[in-house]
């Protein structure tokens, strides 16, 4: 007897069910994307009990007329796609005409829809992918789909479905993500009922952001100017350094339109913001990028949820490229808000004292004596006779900062044409001294210290070909590696940032570590760590105390950083409160 059998086509939608409708979501996901495909201008969504018990989407579009109304409920039938050669430039977001299929043989499907110059529409009801109901409805023009008891045929599905709360949570990111986008779309979600939000159409994506998100948060975000970085182009908006989540909820990143997740991507934005952010913290993107269909396939996830790229790395360089220019952008507009006069030239610093790799940025005079670094102040040192910061004030012109004085020995409280400044004196020191240091090195190049006894590596395949790619890079930060073998390597001298008893375990690090950053990455990638525990260790302290010809020198060194705003560990140099916010917090503004 043979085992091998086919299977019906109602079991085999719902096979294909189960690859591609996997929640509520999942359904709303689908059938907004082909109202989108339709060239609608307004889609409305109504869910009941979270869109297990009802799911209605309305849509705007072009809508069809009965022939197309009754073949779009066949598996793989679809009008986005003729021959093989279109599935490598698909433009739309569905195109496996697997959706409409799928849902309909998990639910009680109702689909209504009207072309514009028709007189009447089309109304066909399925149950379980059975077809029951083919009649003339009465429909606005466009489509309409309902879907009731979802997965009713399928209890064990069913069980594995989230509380109504979760499930409409999902459905709202849908939306969300869909609104984004798609803001030339006019959205409306309804929740038993109920209002949830209603998205007018717009011009701009910073309309729809302000929209979704508020006010506040699009001012802490940087326009990314729409550039073509090759056959890539990028633009939207990205958080300002330091604004961040402890997740990727607020990550949105979009490919021709399609909201994607991508580890290409997520690596990018992480390489774009390096030092910008801290440890186990992701952006907020609400990025947008654009390249040739012929360049990506997003024929990979049944949910098309991932995509791949024909160049990864000169997608990679593109956004990490357009978000380094953003953040250097905003650099320009914090200087411009603390433009001061010069600072004064730090005297003659005693031979020996600071370290060879350090900076310049503070300085104390003892009375009668030679002069010592600020982070070799002790604290309550007051020795001085020049005033301290909190007992003098410099006039300045408009549009330029005016130093007030430190709170705690620590803040450094300023005033500027937006209002009040706080700057932390420790993570500004580390910043100076970082860029210094790493600057400095880059220059006349990393130390390397030989190895007692040379060690001999072997490596996977991919690793080793990536090695003898690199060499060049490798040999410059100080690693003396050389080919020895088929995928065997001699690693005869390190530079003084690393150490370990492992060889392999080492190189391996180095490859995870590199294999991640931008082409136009420092080549101190790998000890940029051990710069930043440095300069944490001589940057000045809490309670160190500083006068105010150290506090102004700091100040102005800050704003000459490539990234003033954060320290190397991410953490945030400065802090503006703005006339409003004050005025608000004393009862003067509503």
């Amino acid at each position: 007897m043979s085992r091998v059998r086919l299977l019906s086509d109602t079991l085999a939608s719902q096979v294909a069910a189960g690859e591609v409708i996997e929640r509520p979501a999942s359904v709303v996901k689908e059938l907004v994307e082909n109202s989108i495909d339709a060239g609608a201008r307004s889609i409305e969504v109504l869910i009941r009990r979270g869109g297990i018990s009802f799911i209605r989407v309305t849509d705007d579009g072009i809508g069809m007329d009965r022939d197309d109304a009754l073949l779009c409920l066949e598996r793989h039938a679809t009008s986005k796609i003729r021959t093989a050669a279109d599935l490598a430039t698909v433009g739309t977001l569905g195109f496996r005409g697997e959706a409409l299929p799928s849902i309909a043989s998990v639910s009680r499907f109702r689909l209504t829809t009207r072309e514009k110059e028709s007189i009447a529409g089309t109304e066909i009801l399925v149950a379980g992918g059975k077809l029951e109901t083919v009649r003339d409805g009465g429909e606005a023009p466009g489509t309409q789909v309902e879907v009731r008891s979802l997965f009713y045929n399928l209890p064990a599905r069913r069980k594995f479905l989230r509380s109504e709360n979760t499930e409409t949570r999902q459905i709202e990111h849908q939306l969300n993500l869909q609104a984004i986008g798609h803001p030339e779309i006019a959205f409306s979600f309804l929740r038993d009922e109920r209002l949830v939000f209603q998205l007018p159409a717009t011009k701009s994506l910073r309309d729809r952001i302000r929209d979704l998100a508020g006010s506040e948060l699009l001012a802490r975000l940087l326009e990314v100017e729409p550039a073509a970085r090759g056959r890539v182009r990028v633009n939207g908006f990205i958080g300002q350094a330091g604004v961040s989540r402890a997740s990727r909820a607020q990550q949105y990143v979009f490919v021709n339109g399609r909201a994607i997740e991508s580890p290409v991507l997520g690596a990018a934005l992480k390489e774009g913001y390096h030092t910008a952010l801290m440890k186990g913290q992701f952006p907020v993107t609400f990025l947008s990028i654009e390249l040739d269909p012929t360049e990506v396939d997003v024929n990979v996830h049944p949910a098309k949820r991932e995509v791949r790229f024909r160049d990864p790395n000169g997608v990679r360089e593109s956004v990490v490229t357009a978000v380094r220019h953003s953040l250097e952008s905003d650099r320009a507009t914090w200087q411009e808000q603390f433009r001061g006069p010069p600072p004064v030239d730090p005297p003659f610093i005693r031979p020996g004292e600071p370290p060879a790799f350090a900076s310049q940025p503070a300085f104390a005079i003892e009375p009668g004596g030679p002069a010592r670094r600020a982070s070799h102040i002790e604290p309550n040192d007051h020795r001085s006779d020049e005033p301290s910061p909190n007992d003098r004030r410099l006039p300045v012109p408009a549009h330029r900062f005016q130093i007030l004085g430190v709170l705690n020995k620590l803040y450094v409280l300023m005033e500027n044409a937006e209002g009040l400044v706080l700057v932390d004196q420790h993570a500004a020191h580390e910043r100076i001294l970082f860029e210094e240091l790493r600057r400095r090195m880059e220059e006349q190049g990393v130390p390397s210290q030989r190895l007692l006894l040379p060690q001999v590596v072997s490596l996977a395949p991919r690793d080793a070909e990536w090695i003898e790619r690199n060499l060049a890079t490798l040999q410059k930060m100080g690693l003396g590696v050389e080919e020895f073998g088929r995928h065997t390597f001699k690693l005869e001298s390190l530079p003084p940032f690393l150490s370990g008893s492992d060889p392999a375990r080492l190189l391996q690090d180095v490859i995870d570590s590199l294999k991640s950053a931008s082409q136009s990455s420092s080549p101190l990638r790998l000890g940029e760590d051990m710069i930043a525990k440095t300069v944490c260790r001589h940057a000045v302290k809490a309670n160190d105390f500083l006068r105010h010809a150290e506090v102004e020198k700091l100040i102005h060194d800050l704003l000459d950083c490539e990234l003033p705003y954060c320290c190397p560990h991410g953490r945030p140099t400065m802090i503006q409160i703005s006339l409003g916010e004050l005025e608000k917090k004393f009862g003067r503004k509503v």
